[in-house]
């Protein structure tokens, strides 16, 4: 899934945000009115050492224990539940609307800055499909390409348009207890829980969770009611209305089966359905906040590529209907 690439690239962001912290004049963040020479090769250099070490990062920690085999294509396509494609979508988003602010403080016009978030961060995905296209294990996948065009191009089309993201994407997860109750193969030899198998398809500390867990994600699209109303009208700025989506019950790509230590287990699907879920709640779009400082509103603006935990109505497959107090 695209998030695993996510996760490295959020390190760098983070890094560079700790360097603008330290600078003296904390007007260096803000955007030039006009091409600046300087800041261009400083970004041109930062992007990068960024792609270098994402994709040293990425193939070290993900791709390098899997064997390596001739470039081939691999048909993924309801594979947790297409949560994975929602990955891509999302983190190309998030990508190309970076790139594209990057570009901006350099001093490049909107239309040369929109061009190149779209061609920095296809490059950062298209960098992850070429090495799910030589690993073993995975393969080339055109309907991931198609989320990471879908993605960047709900970015570039919003910000050409609106010259604004009123259609935010935004990714919230939490990590989930599961059951360690025992579970016998299907030769009633074996032994197993579902907290053994998450602990292998998803990690077992937080960040692996929050990072591998289809489970527990939801990836959403935050959208500003203001933006759409009539100039002057009193709705507030900061308040978004968010439609998510997730899936539940889900401990294999395709189907809830696989072997461990030579011995198969099969989940029954009436005690673990697997199933798609929808969900509509209340969001904030910490850009839109009357806080009047550019610097606080440009770390608000790293931290709004997360949805804030809050109410939710569920409408799920299995045909039930949910209130939560509180998502994560």
């Amino acid at each position: 899934m695209s998030l695993k690439t996510f996760t490295i690239f959020i390190f760098f962001i983070c890094h560079f945000s700790s360097y603008l912290c330290s600078q003296e004049n904390l007007k260096f963040i803000v955007p030039s009115d006009s091409f600046n020479q300087q800041r261009f090769n400083s970004a041109l250099t930062f992007t990068g050492v960024t792609y270098l070490g994402f994709s040293i990062g990425l193939y070290n920690i993900w791709y390098r224990k899997y064997e390596q085999s001739p470039i081939h294509f691999f048909n993924d396509w309801n594979e947790w539940n297409n949560m994975d494609k929602m990955g891509h979508f999302y983190s190309a988003y998030f990508q190309g609307n970076l790139c594209y602010q990057g570009a901006k403080w350099s001093g490049l016009s909107k239309k040369k800055s929109i061009i190149t978030g779209v061609a920095i961060g296809s490059l950062f995905q298209s960098t992850l499909e070429v090495m799910d296209g030589f690993s073993e294990k995975w393969g080339f996948s055109v309907f991931d390409v198609g989320f990471n065009t879908a993605g960047i191009s709900a970015f570039a089309l919003q910000q050409w348009y609106w010259d604004e993201q009123r259609i935010m994407f935004k990714v919230s997860g939490y990590k989930h207890k599961y059951a360690t109750s025992p579970i016998y193969s299907t030769n009633g030899i074996g032994v197993s829980t579902l907290d053994q198998r998450a602990n292998k398809l998803f990690g077992s500390t937080f960040a692996e969770r929050l990072l591998k867990d289809y489970n527990t994600q939801t990836i959403w699209a935050s959208v500003n009611i203001y933006s759409f109303l009539p100039k002057g009208n009193n709705f507030p700025k900061w308040l978004n209305l968010a439609f998510g989506t997730s899936s539940e019950n889900m401990y294999g790509g395709f189907n809830n089966s696989w072997i461990e230590n030579g011995d198969t287990y099969t989940l029954d699907k009436t005690e673990f359905p697997r199933y798609r879920q929808f969900f509509l709640g209340l969001d904030v779009d910490l850009k839109r906040l009357p806080i009047d400082n550019y610097y606080w509103n440009t770390i608000l603006s790293v931290l709004n590529i997360y949805k804030l935990p809050g109410p939710a109505i569920e409408l799920n497959s299995l045909g039930e209907f949910k209130l939560h107090l509180i998502h994560f």
